[in-house]
């Protein structure tokens, strides 16, 4: 069984176990309240290449990244003085360490758009997400099938949430552009095996419409790499574990962004 798979089934038995703990009619009504979701998309299509924060304690391909030494708090304000454009949090608990309740620490510190980064594949996560004060949500095409995965991009959009549809082949972005997704993110990192090929968004890049939101996902640590894609027609670069295992948070993200930075 893949890494992914083994993720996707755990994640299931995590949300059967959050289902009996909370009703999904609970959630629908919490979602209903909201009437402050953040724009995610305008933000990543501002001129020059934006960049999408990410809050990671740990991972599976490299383990703990960053313990409670620094508070998820004081990442995600170091990451807004920065220049980043929105934040990215990771809310998958057994391999990522993160929690739902993330996403409401990180909203009551920061006015910036919210991704929840987790394995979105029930509609379940998505009330969730939305209850829980995401502005947008993750859908991984290698995660599902592609009739679940239209119903629950075409969900989010119902409810109002934005949705980045990550891809690593040409075959997952067929799907992407078929189900026209307004931001495609390409993950260099084959979700398979682990590996990193930054290449590979270079490789998708020219495949995907004009009119989309184009976000490069895993392997980018330096300006010139950013510069780079910027150059390519990358509208926006999601960066974690180079910025949290940076003795400074803050200007690790300012190299990044340029922000404050001296030419």
């Amino acid at each position: 069984m893949s890494v992914l798979a083994q993720i996707v089934a755990s994640t299931r038995d995590a949300i059967a176990r959050r289902q009996a703990q909370v009703p999904i009619n609970e959630l629908i009504t919490a979602g209903r309240m909201r009437q402050d979701i953040r724009d995610f998309r305008a933000a990543l299509s501002s001129p020059g290449l934006s960049v999408i924060a990410e809050h990671k304690r740990s991972s599976p391909s490299a383990g703990p990244i960053r313990g409670e030494d620094v508070s998820l708090e004081e990442v995600v304000c170091a990451y807004e003085r920065a220049g980043a454009s929105a934040l990215s949090i990771l809310t998958e608990e057994g391999r990522f360490g993160g929690t739902l309740g993330d996403l409401a620490r990180a909203r009551a510190v920061s006015s910036l758009p919210i991704l929840r980064k987790d394995f979105i594949v029930d509609q379940y996560q998505v009330y969730e997400a939305l209850a829980g004060g995401a502005d947008a949500i993750l859908l991984i095409v290698a995660a599902m099938e592609v009739g679940p995965l239209a119903d629950l991009h075409a969900l989010a959009g119902q409810l109002g949430l934005a949705t980045l549809v990550e891809v690593h082949s040409t075959a997952e972005l067929e799907v992407a552009i078929g189900l026209e997704a307004q931001i495609i993110g390409v993950n260099n990192r084959d979700l398979s095996t682990l590996r990193v090929d930054i290449e590979t968004t270079y490789e998708l890049l020219p495949r995907i419409p004009p009119d989309v939101v184009k976000v490069a996902e895993s392997g980018f640590r330096t300006r010139p790499e950013l510069e780079r894609l910027a150059t390519a027609g990358t509208d926006a670069a999601l960066i974690g574990e180079a910025l949290m295992r940076s003795a400074d948070i803050e200007a690790a993200c300012r190299e990044l962004t340029g922000v404050g930075v001296a030419a």
